[in-house]
């Protein structure tokens, strides 16, 4: 991000165990006022929708039904309503390079994980008790980038090829995002707070 021309990126990374590393990131970028907070996770689907699959004398578990994105957002975040411009335009920058979001979280079978998809364009998901995204004082997203229990998109996710074009969607939604939210000729970002969970 900051090889893109802002001011200004952080990496945050926490060692502490998952509930209490979501609420530290929050925390952290809270405290450096960040524009905008991204957590880039990679997706998995319910225990109920896997299958067993032995590969090399080792028992692992797949579903190759579900490739895709999913972008999340909360209608508790400070900024709901940019949270929704991001994603939309992070979204919509993913689906012009080729990737295409999941659908299945509308799908009854994910049951209490079933979400409501608030921008059909752009795969963006409400899910308003993800701590990254409602205890955050900015806008903020929770990317998906595809699933990592889909045999062939885990494949693709650990290509450069993969990351690149998730690299270059990213920056060019931030970049849309900044211009949507008028800032000042020149300025593209004060900061931007990514987080890698």
């Amino acid at each position: 991000m900051v090889d893109a021309g802002f001011q200004q990126t952080v990496l945050l990374i926490t060692a502490t165990a998952p509930r209490r590393g979501l609420v530290e990131r929050a925390a952290r970028a809270k405290g450096m006022h960040a524009n905008l907070f991204i957590a880039i996770h990679h997706d998995s689907v319910p225990d109920n929708l896997k299958h067993s699959w032995d590969y090399g004398g080792q028992k692992n578990e797949f579903n190759d039904d579900y490739p895709g994105y999913a972008i999340f957002i909360s209608n508790e975040n400070a900024d709901p309503a940019g949270s929704l411009l991001f994603g939309s335009l992070l979204g919509r920058e993913l689906e012009r390079r080729s990737p295409h979001y999941t659908p299945h979280y509308t799908l009854a079978l994910m049951g209490h994980r079933r979400r409501i998809l608030v921008d059909s364009h752009a795969g963006v998901y409400r899910y308003d008790q993800l701590i990254v995204l409602r205890q955050t004082s900015m806008p903020a997203v929770l990317l998906e980038a595809g699933s990592i229990v889909n045999r062939q998109e885990e494949l693709e996710l650990g290509t450069p090829e993969r990351r690149s074009l998730t690299s270059a969607a990213i920056v060019a939604a931030v970049e849309n995002f900044c211009a949507a939210r008028a800032r000042p000729p020149g300025v593209k970002a004060a900061a931007s707070g990514i987080a890698m969970m």
